[in-house]
């Protein structure tokens, strides 16, 4: 018989929790992103704005959080929050989304952005046709993907042995990612073109969508259409789900609170400085790409690599394989918090009996081992069927939802628990969490109207937990 604990062993320090928010915030999309983006704005200042919006938001969610951690110091974090302010139900529809698409999507997404750019040094790892190995219809499995699947099972594996090794791994490869993001960022300020520069911001606030065509000698066309009215806050929208899926995931620490030396101080205080340095960072970093790149080669960059044509004009040719170190360093590191925080949410709602049973046990090493292997298994099944990119756009809006219930959640907790302990209280309250609320609920309110492809999916996949959990519930009673 398999020897079990009973309990997690709080292990982990500030430092420890602030590398989970910050390693799990960064993986691949501040390279990317930046480019559809600006394909829906077309200026500078928009392009920052959006990143400001998206850091606002994050940090004043973060610091709203900070009340809920240290009231809830246990392993679940946001559905525990969720339980609590609302309902069973509620919380139940967060896991369930969590389990099938949020936090295995992000996975998958990110395992798969790993072997893409291990492909500049290994092309067998490439997405190309040539390197198929296995095809059934539409069907198709690349090296990439079990290059992912393999990084997938590693770190699940590492994690099985105890926190001690996840801890280790994420403290080294997010202060790596940390210093050589900084870097970047600096040696892209010291090669800045002013030519450049001053033609990105010389028309900084005309929001312009972008469009290609190519002729048929083989030649591209880029054509700008202004965005004006009402549309311009739909073109906004479309853009923030970008920056909002790179700064998702930092909320990850208050999922392992079970396991952090005194979570009702170091939960809100990661929290916050976790989300203050990559809020600085992406902001920084898009500033660099508009002093080295015009809009028009960010909005263009090959396969949306923004930072691959920022390096190539910062470090010469050699610069494609700096990014890819970077982008794999920043990934594998992503990919760790990742798994080491999802899981405990399947313990939490395994203890709350609307899970599988096993995933409520710990064991020798006091870890949620099946969870974490029930985790990867889902993430597996996502890097192979390659809709990991699709899907996650269709959960930005649910993700936003359940961001805006609860920190909504806030409210209602003060009139419901007047009296319970608070060591820490939301900061700005009521106006920053009601601000947020606002800003949330206009991002999926303009989502709903400009880009409906966004959400229906994702709601689709939320209420689909809606009969799970009254199956859970019924098996519970027996």
């Amino acid at each position: 018989m398999q020897e079990t604990s009973s309990s997690f062993k709080p292990s982990l320090g500030l430092l420890d929790a602030t590398m989970i928010v910050a390693g799990s915030m960064i993986g691949s999309g501040i390279f990317i992103v930046s480019a559809d983006m600006l394909k829906d704005l077309g200026s500078a200042g928009w392009l920052i704005l959006a990143w400001g919006l998206t850091g606002f938001m994050t940090l004043t969610a973060a610091l709203s959080y900070g009340e809920l951690s240290a009231m809830f110091p246990k392993a679940g974090g946001q559905y525990v929050y969720l339980k609590e302010a609302y309902n069973p139900l509620i919380a139940f529809l967060y896991g369930w989304s969590f389990f099938a698409v949020i936090q295995t999507g992000t996975m998958a997404a990110v395992g798969v952005a790993f072997s893409k750019f291990a492909g500049y040094f290994f092309p067998v790892l490439e997405l190309k046709d040539e390197n198929i190995i296995f095809a059934l219809g539409s069907f198709k499995v690349y090296p990439a993907q079990l290059v992912s699947i393999l990084l997938l099972v590693f770190l699940t594996y590492t994690n099985t042995k105890g926190l001690k090794g996840g801890k280790w791994i994420q403290n080294i490869f997010t202060s790596t990612k940390l210093l050589a993001l900084f870097g970047l960022i600096i040696f892209g300020f010291f090669a800045a073109k002013s030519e450049i520069w001053s033609l990105n911001w010389s028309d900084a606030w005309s929001m312009m969508k972008a469009t290609k065509q190519t002729t048929p000698n083989g030649t591209d066309i880029i054509s700008w259409q202004p965005v004006m009215g009402v549309a311009m806050l739909g073109a906004m929208a479309s853009a923030m789900v970008g920056s909002i899926f790179s700064s998702d995931a930092w909320n990850n620490v208050t999922f392992i609170a079970g396991e952090i030396k005194n979570p009702k101080k170091n939960i809100g205080l990661s929290l916050f400085l976790g989300t203050l340095i990559v809020t600085v960072i992406y902001i920084s970093c898009n500033l660099m790409y508009l002093s080295v790149l015009p809009v028009s080669e960010i909005a263009y960059a090959p396969q949306n690599r923004v930072a691959v044509a920022a390096a190539n004009n910062i470090f010469g040719s050699v610069g494609t394989y700096v990014i890819a170190v970077l982008i794999m360093v920043s990934t594998f590191g992503c990919n760790n918090g990742l798994i080491i925080a999802g899981a405990r949410v399947y313990y939490t709602m395994a203890k709350d009996g609307v899970f599988f049973k096993n995933a409520g046990t710990l064991n020798k090493n006091a870890v949620p081992a099946w969870s974490l292997w029930a985790q990867c298994l889902v993430a597996s099944i996502l890097c192979l069927s390659g809709k990991y990119g699709d899907l996650l756009d269709m959960v930005s809006f649910v993700v936003v939802i359940f961001y805006v219930l609860t920190i909504a959640g806030i409210f209602i907790l003060r009139k419901k628990m007047p009296d319970a302990e608070r060591p820490y209280k939301a900061f700005g309250y009521p106006v920053l969490p009601a601000i947020y609320i606002l800003m949330g609920v206009s991002f999926c309110v303009l989502l709903i109207f400009f880009k409906s492809g966004y959400t229906w999916p994702g709601l689709l996949i939320t209420l689909a937990g809606i009969p799970l959990y009254y199956i859970a519930v019924a098996n519970r009673k027996v």
